[in-house]
């Protein structure tokens, strides 16, 4: 089969994107040909279909021209639709799988795909479909403003980023895509990680078909390791406020204990500032890591932890982590309770409640064999439900339903 992914970036930015590589993989070793559409950047990986991608859209690139450029690319972008169209003509894909395309792509290339007569399904990374800030998140705390369609409400709180503008410009684009062009009525079928994700975008008024489908892992190449080589746990992920750092620094402040703090992002200075002022030696920041660089810190280590104050979708944090014998320590939202069984794979606590996290380090700390029988469990876990040919099967399903025009009896 002939497979047209698309994806807004084509190299590792964060999760959405290790997702769709990781499809690409699995779908080139059962022998199907993948085509590629996305956004031109030189941090790319290589690929043959370059001359299709769109051009690099910039959101903080200054000058006034550059900013009326990429608001018209966010509300509806005609280079999008151009150039997915050629890709179309010329390649002749036979379905297309949409992942992160807002903004940067934008859903105008919907309009092609349909004009070919494709099916089409789309993996939701995130809340954007429900939501104008795609997060679900003010102030760092859950927010569900814009339920049944109440859009308005990202203006009034300055959702993007503190600024009206912005936040009036994601307004504008999601009374646009949503109730004038309808363009997310033309997927067949929408694809959610979790089953929070998708109980909560059907509460928060979304309409079209979402069935659940969980990330996956390759685990043919890690050899899981139970045990650990130093006293140290990791958080992996994005640095900022929703994440919950802030929380499990707090937390192990005090504790026999080495926090590694994998990633980067907005507020990582404050948090090394934080540390320093506290005089927390037990904290270590490492910057971005992947690879064997990152999977060497994790196995070093004796479990992870996911702070979370935001609507977690599926982490693949989680899900890596125990690919390599290693439970995990996570917060009671969104999607973390799937995959984090308490007493089972790992333990869970109250989203932002710092005594009860370092309540849940202490005890594992202490119980140094419960860390081994959580480690096998999580590892079995991602054995028996979230290995790579049982996702393969699940998505061919999901593939032939919106071919055949049947998506509406998918469950």
């Amino acid at each position: 089969m002939k497979i047209l992914l698309a994806n807004k970036y084509f190299y590792i930015k964060g999760g959405a994107e290790n997702s769709f590589f990781v499809t690409a993989e699995l779908l080139k070793q059962h022998g199907h040909e993948i085509q590629f559409f996305s956004m031109k950047d030189p941090r790319n990986l290589p690929n043959d279909f370059e001359s299709y991608f769109v051009s690099n859209v910039d959101y903080d690139r200054p000058g006034l021209l550059n900013k009326i450029d990429v608001a018209f690319k966010l509300l509806y972008s005609f280079e999008s639709k151009r150039n997915i169209a050629r890709l179309i003509k010329d390649k002749r894909p036979e379905i297309v799988h949409l992942n992160n395309i807002y903004h940067q792509i934008s859903p105008s290339i919907l309009h092609s795909i349909k004009q070919a007569g494709l099916p089409v399904v789309m993996s939701l990374r995130d809340y954007k479909v429900v939501c104008a800030s795609y997060s679900m998140v003010i102030n760092g705390k859950p927010c569900e403003a814009c339920s049944s369609g109440r859009y308005y409400n990202c203006l009034s709180k300055k959702c993007v980023k503190g600024s009206s503008v912005k936040s009036a410009l994601n307004v504008i684009e999601m009374y646009l895509h949503h109730n004038i062009l309808n363009l997310y009525g033309l997927v067949d079928v929408f694809i959610s990680p979790s089953r929070f994700l998708k109980d909560k975008v059907k509460e928060m008024g979304f309409k079209g078909k979402v069935v659940y489908l969980p990330n996956f892992v390759q685990l043919d190449p890690i050899a899981p390791q139970y045990d650990w080589k130093e006293r140290s746990i990791c958080y992996v992920g994005r640095l900022s406020k929703e994440k919950g750092i802030m929380t499990l620094i707090k937390a192990v402040k005090g504790l026999d204990v080495i926090l590694k703090v994998i990633g980067d992002g907005p507020i990582r200075q404050s948090l090394e500032t934080y540390v320093q002022d506290n005089n927390q030696t037990n904290v270590r920041f490492y910057g971005h890591l992947n690879g064997s660089a990152l999977k060497e810190e994790i196995c070093n280590g004796m479990f992870i932890v996911i702070p979370s104050e935001w609507y977690e979708n599926n982490p693949r944090t989680v899900i890596e982590s125990f690919a390599y014998g290693k439970p995990a320590i996570g917060s009671r939202m969104g999607g973390i309770p799937e995959l984090i069984r308490h007493g089972e794979t790992g333990l869970l606590y109250t989203s932002g409640n710092v005594e009860e996290l370092r309540a849940s380090i202490q005890s594992l700390l202490n119980d140094t064999e419960q860390i081994a029988l959580l480690g096998r469990a999580a590892r079995h876990l991602v054995e028996a439900e979230l290995a790579p040919e049982i996702h393969y099967k699940k998505l061919m399903r999901i593939y032939q339903a919106a071919i055949s025009g049947r998506a509406g009896d998918l469950e």
